[in-house]
């Protein structure tokens, strides 16, 4: 056995299955010719091919999958000799006369199963003559296969409950002992092999151990199949003895995989009924072994029984499992001081699932497994391995995914601090799994206790942590993340003013400490939320006391216009010259004039300091002018204020067409149909003018550059605005004026240098139509258009 190459081993392999083939086919002559002495001469010469040492396990597998085979053919022949009269008694003394010990065994094991089934005998006595007997060989490869062989051939015939083999009294316990016995024996030779050969070849031995290790495994799958086997003789005997072996044998590949074994083939409910005794053996086992798998196996087959059925849980109350199972894990941890923390946080997450399952309504078992979980952590810093990352990220999102709920969450003294021990990245996707289930629940959070506990668990998404470079992240990621964050905004409520108040307070808090550049995605959700807040105070009993109540219009706008002064950092000023005019508008509604005048000075200055782009400028005056002729609070003087600089800023843009457009749209302000003080046709009537003024040069200044009329669209637009306040009464708007734009826009466009444009002339046809229209409605309306020549 010097040399063991492959190619040395299939040698052998191919002349043992010669050696085997040959003796097989002699045996089949004497099988067929009903030669009984014969039959056993070559049967035990064919059978000495299984006493070779040069093969490797599965090799030797193979060789042993024929000699089964043969076996099989050789078992009916013998139960065929007892029909005819041959004494089965006699068979199998002479079997024993085969001159090598492993044929003889395999004999006798063959001829025994045809014993058993003749019942001439109890069961029993000859299981247990058998297993003795097999003590015989003591090579682990020979003996492993051999008992094998003898689990295969009597697992049918065991004197089990109910089975035709039932002897007298007390028959399961021989079955029991009977497998027991051969297990314990198997599992001897088998670690025995761990100590055979030289120690450099340790890492091949581990390998053919593994493959071997089924061998042993079926006994327990044998004894999990007895009928007979119930929870009191599974804890006295089996639970018992099986654990024993287990723990002496001492050996780290062997108690890991019988462990597991144990685990998966006995019932639930007896591993439940026999907790301790199972926990107990943890701690004895080796220290290499991995004992975090084995016993989040237990747990994850614990969690599964607990979510079969609501009636098993009593069963679970009363045997105290969280108790023994979290006393268990604490004893695990402390033996093996340098248990890396992927297998702390795996057993306690195991654990957590378990509770979860059995406990959901024991908050404090959840937050004594997070509060456990940190002081195994504590002293370690950061989770540097991605692994360990991933396990925790696991343990926290349980609680969520359990109850549906952040509330509960936040009721968890100790989920803060095991997030402590993320990474800057890990802790983002803590906290987006967070906002995502607030999100899919639609939770709304309604105290500011509980916004700042959340605030704090999502810090990772709301400010740039230490160390952390914000350049790191991916532009369309960075926005995704603050557009989650906006959207939780929308989610804190409370329909209490003043604890709504505290609310918007306490993000305000965290959102202006986050860094300019998310400001331009937290402000804008923030001050919606509290415009919110100012409506339902303005829908409030008027009765109420203004002093007697912190929630003030007047104190939230002050609030706000602190908030959105903070965006000037970034900057974004048109993003912040929509928020003061939507604040204006508030303040507007509750009647605010100072306030509502600040919030308008605050988008002038913006827009005269800030707006430089002259398509930006375009957007923002129509914002205002839009915004300013809604406002109703407003005096006299301070209507005027504001109306004289939104009509200066119309006039001073960039590009004639912009300037025009924004001048006519101005005449809205001198004229507001609910506002009897606001009804100035003078005015309205010089901004028209102005506006055409404005027009006439564009078309002059397209004459002299392009060499043709501009277009005449823009006169058209104020023809539409001449009718608009024609309707609605401003006597200074006449049919001469009206008539003789009709006039001017005919002639443009019939004139030499008209560009032709169809836009245009299709919307001067529909102007037309409507004066036609209005004429044709006869009465009133009717008499007003009637003047009108189209």
């Amino acid at each position: 056995m010097h040399h063991n190459g492959v190619e040395d081993e299939e040698k052998w392999l191919a002349a043992g299955i010669t050696g085997l083939q040959q003796n097989a086919f002699y045996m089949h002559r004497a099988l067929d010719s009903s030669n009984l002495k014969d039959a056993l001469k070559y049967s035990a010469q064919m059978l000495s091919e299984l006493r070779t040492s040069r093969l490797s396990p599965q090799k030797y597998y193979e060789l042993y999958m024929r000699a089964f085979d043969e076996l099989r053919k050789l078992e009916i022949f013998f139960k065929e000799e007892t029909k005819r009269g041959c004494s089965i008694v006699e068979l199998y003394e002479l079997v024993q006369h085969a001159g090598n010990i492993l044929p003889r065994l395999y004999l006798l094991c063959t001829v025994g199963s045809v014993y058993i089934k003749s019942k001439e005998a109890p069961a029993k006595d000859i299981l247990k003559d058998l297993v003795e007997m097999c003590r015989g060989i003591q090579h682990p490869l020979r003996g492993l296969f051999l008992r094998s062989y003898l689990s295969q051939v009597s697992r049918d015939k065991l004197p089990d409950l109910g089975s035709e083999y039932e002897g007298d009294a007390e028959t399961v316990s021989d079955a029991v002992e009977f497998v027991l016995q051969n297990f314990t024996e198997m599992n001897k030779l088998w670690v025995r092999m761990q100590h055979q050969g030289p120690a450099r070849e340790k890492e091949k031995r581990e390998k053919e151990r593994s493959e071997l290790r089924d061998l042993v495994g079926k006994n327990l799958h044998v004894l999990s199949q007895i009928e007979g086997v119930d929870l009191d003789m599974y804890r006295e005997t089996v639970l018992t003895r099986v654990l024993e072996q287990v723990v002496n044998c001492k050996d780290e590949i062997a108690q890991c995989y019988l462990m597991d074994c144990i685990i998966q083939v006995f019932p639930d409910e007896y591993h439940l009924q026999t907790l301790e005794t199972l926990l107990g053996a943890f701690p004895q086992l080796q220290p290499s072994v991995d004992i975090k798998t084995v016993l989040s196996r237990l747990m994850d087959r614990l969690s599964n029984y607990a979510a079969s059925s609501a009636e098993v849980l009593p069963e679970f109350f009363q045997v105290e499992a969280f108790a023994k199972l979290s006393n268990a894990i604490g004893k695990v941890i402390e033996a093996q001081d340098d248990m890396p923390v992927i297998g702390v946080v795996t057993l306690y997450s195991s654990l957590l699932t378990f509770t979860l399952q059995v406990h959901p309504d024991r908050l404090d078992f959840v937050d004594q497994i997070l509060g456990a979980c940190v002081t195994k952590l504590s002293g370690k810093g950061k989770l540097e391995d991605s692994k360990s990352r991933k396990q925790v990220v696991a343990l926290l999102s349980a609680p969520l995914q359990k109850y549906n709920d952040i509330d509960i969450a936040l009721k968890l003294s100790n989920y803060p601090h095991v997030m402590e021990y993320l990474d800057n990245g890990t802790k983002k996707e803590m906290a987006s799994v967070i906002i995502q289930s607030i999100m899919k629940n639609k939770t709304l959070i309604s105290n500011s206790e509980k916004v700042e506990a959340l605030f704090e668990l999502i810090k990772g998404l709301i400010k740039d942590l230490e160390g952390n470079l914000q350049s790191e992240l991916d532009e369309e990621d960075f926005h995704e993340e603050q557009n989650s964050v906006a959207r939780l905004i929308q989610m804190l409520h409370n329909d209490d003013p003043e604890e709504m108040l505290k609310i918007i307070c306490t993000v305000k808090k965290h959102i202006l400490a986050g860094g300019p550049k998310r400001l331009p995605f937290t402000v804008p959700p923030l001050i919606f939320n509290a415009l919110k807040l100012i409506r339902r105070l303005q829908n409030r009993d008027e009765n109420v006391a203004e002093e007697d109540t912190a929630a003030t219009p007047k104190k939230i706008f002050q609030i706000l216009n602190q908030i959105i002064e903070a965006l000037s950092s970034v900057p974004v000023p048109e993003v912040a010259m929509r928020l003061y005019l939507q604040c204006a508008e508030a303040a507007d509604d509750s009647d605010l004039e100072p306030v509502a005048y600040e919030f308008f000075t605050q988008a002038y200055l913006l827009y005269e300091e800030e707006i430089s782009d002259s398509k930006a400028q375009v957007t923002a005056i129509h914002l205002i002018i839009g915004t300013l002729q809604r406002m109703h609070v407003f005096g006299v003087e301070n209507r005027d204020t504001l109306t004289h600089k939104a009509t200066g800023y119309s006039a001073k843009l960039l590009k004639k067409p912009d300037q025009c457009r924004a001048v006519y749209a101005c005449s809205h302000l001198f004229w507001v149909d609910d506002q009897d003080s606001i009804k100035d046709g003078e005015r309205v009537l010089l901004c028209l003018k102005r506006a055409l003024r404005i027009a006439n040069a564009a078309q002059q200044m397209a004459n002299a550059t392009r060499g043709s009329g501009g277009s005449v669209a823009l006169f058209i637009e104020i023809l539409n605005k001449y009718l608009y306040f024609f309707e609605k009464g401003v006597t200074q708007i006449t049919v001469a004026s009206v008539q003789s734009l009709i006039e001017l826009i005919t002639n443009e466009m019939q004139g030499e240098n008209a560009t032709p444009d169809p836009t245009a002339d299709a919307f001067f046809a529909s102007t037309l139509r409507f004066i036609q229209f209005q004429k044709d409605k006869g009465g009133a309306v009717g008499e007003k258009y009637e003047a009108i020549k189209v």
